[in-house]
């Protein structure tokens, strides 16, 4: 992973056909989309349950590119190594899932992986600045976690524009997670994210037997951010 601040689209592999997830991380990868988002849920640090570490080393193979994964799972320490060993090219862990952040980062960077810290909306960022220098990625979350399909929060921007200010010329990614469209992708990209996870907004309406309407979805939403 070479580091740069250009406009990558991320689709969340949630909002994709469960029974074609090979295909289906074949088929966005195909049409434009550069990394590949898996959210990991526990349906105990979140109210949603999803994948383990077995689903991600399947579909490893079947991508090319960069493999965001983003545990929503509390606690995250004991799964690092697993989801690392599956093939994750990013591990994100959140602020909130436990009262060692820090030490969570540091076990994530020692697997040799990418370390990702997430932020839910409700969340300052105050304890960030003690943290960036063990990030590579901080992963804004733009609704609350848990569930596609939500409502972008826009409170969350000011957030996003103190964050670059804070990253200054770090090597940090600034991703957001969470109701990416191409009305809300021109707002988040203007305030300094670089790294756009969308669902719905990429999924709907294609599918592996019509996979132009992922790219056609795609090559939007990265024209509506990188016009910002």
């Amino acid at each position: 992973m070479t580091f740069s601040r250009a406009i990558k689209i991320a689709p969340s592999i949630l909002s994709a056909d469960f029974a074609n997830f090979g295909a289906e991380c074949r088929a966005i990868e195909a049409q434009g989309a550069d990394w590949v988002h898996v959210d990991v849920m526990d349906g105990h640090f979140v109210p949603n349950l999803t994948f383990g570490p077995a689903t991600c080393a399947a579909i490893r193979p079947h991508i090319k590119g960069v493999m965001d994964v983003h545990l929503m799972i509390a606690p995250v320490d004991p799964f690092i190594e697993a989801y690392a060993n599956a093939g994750a090219d990013v591990i994100s862990a959140h602020l909130e899932s436990g009262p060692h952040i820090h030490r969570t980062l540091q076990a994530i960077r020692n697997t040799g992986k990418k370390a990702g810290l997430a932020i839910n909306p409700g969340t300052g960022i105050d304890a960030v600045s003690h943290l960036l220098d063990l990030v590579d990625l901080i992963c804004v979350m733009t609704v609350n976690p848990g569930f596609g399909g939500q409502k972008f929060i826009a409170s969350t921007l000011d957030k996003i524009r103190a964050l670059q200010a804070m990253i200054g010329d770090r090597p940090v990614h600034i991703e957001v997670d969470g109701g990416v469209t191409v009305e809300t992708a021109p707002l988040v990209a203007a305030a300094g994210a670089d790294v756009l996870v969308a669902g719905s907004a990429v999924f709907n309406g294609g599918s592996v037997d019509n996979p132009g309407v992922y790219g056609t979805n795609i090559a939007r939403i990265r024209a509506a951010a990188e016009a910002a």
